[in-house]
């Protein structure tokens, strides 16, 4: 199966501006709370969220963080997100799609949460090479996705098994849960 067609992130949103309810579900606030308390650096320097869409996690992220550089693939999403974090003078909200618009920076902190299964086995391959190659030693990388059934390319444990075996990430935390799999790892130099 191939890499999900950004039409259906567009259509989706159309019809409905928090498909997910990420803004009023219990299983998003328990989620977005338990990947937040995962992080082991109380700051950041640098963070990216890719796939932010409305932006709910990123204000929890943002307090955590000198900048915080999230982006999403469809407009009247990132201008939610942009609303919703406006008094955060230091992030910054970009319309832009990975890994075709992967941004030209270093970064201490990559978030992947609910997005990496929407790519190919083959694409996920090349975001985590721009991962690896927009982080240095000590970075930290962490992604959290739904573990049902989904007509995604990928499953949430797929992604994560395929994140495990990236020689340059080290481990360093792991939870499971019937809903969701959340994994912390630390760049090795």
């Amino acid at each position: 199966m191939t890499s999900t067609d950004r039409q259906y992130f567009v259509d989706l949103y159309a019809s409905d501006p928090d498909p997910w309810r990420l803004a009023t579900s219990w299983y998003e606030r328990r989620k977005y709370a338990l990947t937040v308390d995962a992080l082991p650096n109380e700051r950041y320097r640098r963070a990216f969220e890719p796939g932010c869409s409305i932006g709910v996690l990123s204000e929890l992220l943002a307090p955590r963080c000198e900048r915080l550089l999230i982006t999403d693939i469809v407009s009247a999403v990132v201008e939610e997100a942009s609303r919703r974090l406006k008094t955060f003078s230091h992030v910054v909200v970009e319309q832009r799609a990975i890994p075709d618009w992967w941004p030209a920076e270093i970064f201490d902190l990559i978030v992947l949460s609910e997005i990496a299964y929407y790519f190919d086995a083959a694409t996920l391959e090349a975001i985590m090479d721009q991962v690896i190659q927009s982080t240095e030693g000590g970075a930290h990388v962490l992604a959290v996705h739904w573990r049902g059934e989904t007509n995604y390319p990928l499953t949430g444990d797929q992604v994560h098994g395929l994140i495990d075996t990236c020689d340059q990430l080290q481990s360093v935390a792991h939870y499971s849960e019937t809903n969701f799999v959340l994994d912390l790892w630390e760049r090795v130099a």
